[in-house]
């Protein structure tokens, strides 16, 4: 099925790595100029000649920090439009217990994950609207849907996020610019490998033994790949994906057992 993005810009932040790549790769593959978006300069170079190896389409790349203000400027100064947004600040999950979270730590974190995307689609959306055409994709995490402990912090922000975003997409709907959510669970990403390592030597056990444990908590027994969560996302890019907006979209292999 051809999604109606070829031609269309689409800047990927947090694109050098894991489902942002995956997503970048998509929408590259179906034509879109993409633009790769995260801090290192190097990963972003070589993500960028991998995918267009691929798709025989040009992928341009910008390094900037998105968690900072200044980032974001930087990246509007050098986009200043753009049809496409999939938001991410590509912060690694911490775990945090609540006697660390000063108002230091909640502010930094309202700035990863809420400020750095909606300052974007404040900036974006208008521009958007008037050409008649936008697909957002935030990026979140499917357990802002059944918050676990010592990561308050993060999800507080996300949920901020998601809030705002649920008022917003209101304005914007009659304009054919979308704003959806995808919520991913375990993912093979180099973060997820990360965490992982992190529990196996805090808990004195095995990296295999906490896969196998994380494995085992979703109804699909396994962690997905990266392109699985990054071909849904290049889907709520679609033409087609004009009706649908404001949804938060969990993605977890049945580890969420809400019905809502």
């Amino acid at each position: 099925m051809d999604i109606g993005v070829k031609g269309r810009r689409a800047i990927v932040c947090g694109g050098s790595k894991g489902i942002s790549r995956a997503a970048a790769r998509r929408l590259s593959l179906e034509g879109a100029k993409v633009v790769l978006v995260a801090r290192t300069p190097e990963t972003l170079a070589e993500t960028a000649r991998s995918i267009m190896e691929e798709s025989g389409v040009a992928v341009e790349y910008f390094a900037t920090d998105l968690t900072l203000p200044s980032g974001r400027d930087a990246l509007l100064d050098a986009y200043p439009a753009t049809d496409i947004l999939v938001a991410n600040a590509g912060v690694p999950q911490t775990s945090l217990q609540y006697k660390d979270l000063t108002p230091d730590v909640w502010n930094w974190w309202m700035e990863a994950h809420f400020h750095s995307a909606m300052g974007l689609i404040y900036a974006y959306a208008p521009g958007m609207c008037e050409r008649a055409f936008g697909r957002i994709v935030n990026i979140s995490v499917s357990f802002i849907k059944f918050p676990q402990v010592s990561v308050g912090h993060s999800h507080a922000a996300r949920l901020a996020l998601a809030g705002a975003i649920a008022s917003l997409v209101r304005e914007i709907a009659p304009h054919n610019v979308t704003i959806n959510s995808v919520l991913p669970g375990l993912i093979n990403t180099d973060a997820l490998h990360e965490a992982i390592r992190g529990m196996a030597e805090e808990r004195g056990v095995s990296f295999e033994t906490v896969e196998a444990e994380l494995r085992s908590s979703n109804a699909a027994n396994r962690i997905a790949d990266p392109q699985e969560a990054g071909d849904l996302i290049a889907m709520l890019c679609a033409k087609q994906i004009g009706f649908m907006t404001g949804q938060n979209i969990v993605s977890d292999g049945g580890a969420y057992q809400g019905i809502f």
